[in-house]
């Protein structure tokens, strides 16, 4: 449906991270948009597009929130509402909402819908995420740290060679080892008769996280012999030394960072740092022949 100005007849709702209903804190983190005319008024054409989601790429307002907010789940959510959507391209505004029902979390809240005029529902998504979802670009905002830090570099580098949505995300070590197992693997893929697995550890609080991943190496890399009938290959990925202050004039804290990458390394661990990872995308594209 058209207005007279040309613009479509839409309606747009508020997706919300709220980590503690009690508090009721929110940051609103995706936006909901389709048109009227393909959802509300039977026998007009339906737009190829009648219903579109999306969600943040900077989860830094969500991390200042929550620093423990798992942002992998909230990606993986938005995919499903994706494929919700596609499967019912033309439903109705009530057949609406028990999708989104069985689709959020107890941690995502929907606002109620709003009216609003678009040009397109491309060109309505960016205006509203500029409104509403994206900070502003002079907001200042935590610089990212630790495991965080890396993760984000990460994605950032397999975002540029085109292979993100190829990875899997949050691999459960349960899978490989015995349940109850609580390690997840930050991402993985499958080239070639092998898996190769990455995951961010941090030595800027100490070596604990290199110790917990040193310690589970050898349960998952039987695992992976055992379940994918394949060879693991598993690599940490840390800061530069240099980044942590790990130099000659810090003896002790030069001392801490050999002592985490030498503890993962006898597990048969590779061991990188972020500056490697825009080689090991690269290679990802390759394998995966992106």
């Amino acid at each position: 449906m058209s207005s007279g100005s040309g613009r479509r007849a839409c309606e747009f709702h508020l997706l919300r991270y709220v980590p503690d209903p009690v508090r009721n804190e929110y940051v609103h983190i995706g936006v909901i948009l389709r048109e009227r005319a393909s959802a509300d008024a039977p026998g007009q054409d339906s737009s190829d597009e009648p219903a579109m989601v999306q969600f943040t790429r900077d989860w830094r307002r969500v991390r200042c929130l929550d620093p423990e907010a798992d942002t992998a789940i909230l990606e993986g959510m938005e995919n499903e509402l994706r494929r919700r959507f596609q499967a019912e391209p033309n439903g109705s505004a009530g057949s609406l909402m028990p999708l989104l029902e069985e689709s959020l979390s107890l941690s995502v809240q929907m606002t109620e819908g709003k009216a609003y005029l678009a040009e397109s529902l491309p060109a309505g998504m960016e205006e509203l995420m500029k409104m509403y979802v994206d900070p502003p670009p002079r907001e200042r905002l935590p610089r990212l740290k630790g495991r965080a830090a890396i993760q984000a570099r990460m994605r950032n580098e397999f975002e540029r060679a085109g292979v993100w949505e190829l990875l899997r995300k949050r691999i459960a070590a349960s899978e490989y080892t015995r349940p109850g197992d609580p390690l997840r693997i930050d991402v993985g893929y499958r080239p070639n008769g092998m898996i190769r697995m990455f995951h961010a550890v941090s030595l800027e609080p100490g070596v604990e996280m290199a110790k917990v991943l040193a310690f589970s190496a050898a349960g998952l890399r039987a695992g992976v012999e055992r379940v994918e009938k394949a060879q693991l290959e598993l690599t940490a990925v840390i800061e530069p030394a240099a980044r942590l202050g790990a130099t000659d004039e810090e003896p002790e804290r030069l001392e801490m960072y050999r002592f985490g990458v030498e503890t993962m390394e006898e597990h048969r661990i590779r061991v990188l740092t972020t500056s490697d990872l825009g080689r090991v995308a690269e290679t990802a594209r390759r394998e995966l022949r992106v």
